[in-house]
């Protein structure tokens, strides 16, 4: 792979793409579609699961050899070239590094648990690692990360006490107490913003939620002058109103804002960025400590592929995508959606029952990857499904209203199939 262009490596795709990484084989494995001019592709680790299976065209694909050599990825039986051996000596010079900043993160969590005049803000060579938290005497551990409490208010999320923590939501969490911009991409219903509003809801801060529905304007987002009582005043969008009290805003699907609204966010998108009210005789807005900001989107980076998928969502250029941290949020697997279902209904629920219901939605997930639904089907819905078959003792009548009545026909008669592949019909 090393010495082929992307474009050479499409002559011959099919094949596994092999790279070390953490002791373990992760590939990507290409094989020929059922349908012509498509690629099946496939991701996973040596001695487990294929996590990730899609179908893409040519144009899809040669993206997709692009990125995997950047990251290392070698055809398997292909000779290394010298330029992509391994460095042995990174790996323990940054283990050295990452003790030392964990070390730096814990000693400041600490001294900030006893100092309420703490700023949060590290010395030395980790400077500006927190900058921008505000301590506090109390904290809260959500997942494995230790959150400073915020003031609480009429604002802040109920914690759903059922909702789930992977391991692989700290990174976001830590980010989140670092005061970083943070985008959450992926499918409808994975869980996006939910997971935002779980931290809030556990660490007391208040939450504004902005759709980019498409008539949402720079005036709802911004501000706006309007005639009140005979005075004309001002009135204050979300943006501003979240960064003057510590808010956190979410701007939900991001990738389908104006173009304006976008520009705004690019002054704000710094930890201390401030944002300029031009229409209010250029007013600045400085961040309160507690603000966060937040997006989710659909359609971006590496959900591009899914773009026709979702009908409007707007391109993003690079150098606003790098003004973020920009995870991909995937659906729970099936053993942590049975654990949800379990926490959520127990004792009106089994863990037999629990993984078979999983399992029916991972199906499904599979489907709407493959394009064979239209629709995605979340954990809400699930849920939503597994309670109403609780109470009514069958699965068919408990899916019209919860399911079949949200797709088309097509899909309906799809997840029926699906369904009844894991349940037998009642008799």
């Amino acid at each position: 792979m090393n010495n082929k262009t992307s474009l050479e490596l499409l002559e011959e795709p099919n094949g596994r793409y092999v790279r070390l990484d953490d002791g373990r084989n992760e590939w990507w494995r290409v094989t020929p579609s059922e349908r012509d001019s498509l690629f099946r592709i496939e991701h996973g680790f040596d001695n487990g699961p294929v996590d990730i299976e899609t179908v893409v065209d040519s144009e899809n694909l040669i993206a997709k050899f692009r990125k995997w050599q950047r990251e290392g990825f070698q055809r398997e039986g292909e000779a290394v070239s010298p330029e992509m051996a391994p460095d042995l000596g990174f790996m323990p010079e940054l283990a050295r590094l990452h003790a030392l900043a964990q070390g730096a993160r814990h000693a400041a969590a600490q001294a900030g648990a006893h100092d309420t005049s703490s700023t949060g803000t590290l010395k030395g060579p980790f400077a500006g690692t927190l900058e921008g938290s505000s301590a506090s005497s109390r904290q809260v551990a959500i997942g494995g990360v230790n959150v400073a409490m915020g003031p609480g208010g009429p604002l802040t999320p109920q914690v759903n006490p059922a909702y789930l923590f992977p391991e692989r939501f700290d990174e976001i969490i830590e980010d989140i107490v670092e005061n970083r911009r943070i985008m959450l991409i992926g499918h409808t219903g994975s869980g996006k913003t939910s997971l935002i509003e779980q931290v809030a809801a556990r660490a007391h801060y208040g939450v504004i939620r902005s759709n980019m529905n498409g008539q949402t304007t720079i005036g709802d987002f911004v501000g706006f002058w309007t005639v009140k009582g005979g005075e004309t005043v001002w009135v204050d969008g979300v943006l501003p109103v979240a960064m003057r009290t510590g808010a956190w805003l979410i701007i939900d699907e991001i990738d389908f804002a104006e173009p304006a609204i976008l520009a705004v966010l690019t002054a704000v998108l710094e930890t201390s960025g401030r944002l300029m009210l031009k229409e209010k005789g250029n007013e600045i807005v400085a961040p309160h400590p507690n603000f966060r900001l937040f997006a989710t989107a659909n359609a971006v980076g590496a959900m591009s592929q899914f773009r026709h998928l979702y009908q409007g969502s707007n391109l993003m250029n690079e150098a606003f995508l790098d003004r973020w941290r920009v995870y991909l949020i995937d659906y729970l697997s099936p053993q942590e959606e049975a654990q949800v279902l379990m926490q959520t209904l127990a004792p009106a629920m089994t863990m037999p029952m629990a993984h078979t219901l999983a399992a029916i939605a991972a199906d499904c997930r599979a489907a709407f990857a493959r394009e064979d639904l239209a629709s995605a089907f979340s954990t809400r819905r699930l849920l939503d499904w597994a309670q109403l078959m609780v109470r009514t003792g069958d699965p068919e009548r408990a899916a019209d209203p919860t399911i079949y009545a949200k797709v088309s026909p097509a899909d309906a008669a799809l997840i029926r199939s699906v369904i009844r592949q894991h349940i037998a019909p009642a008799q």
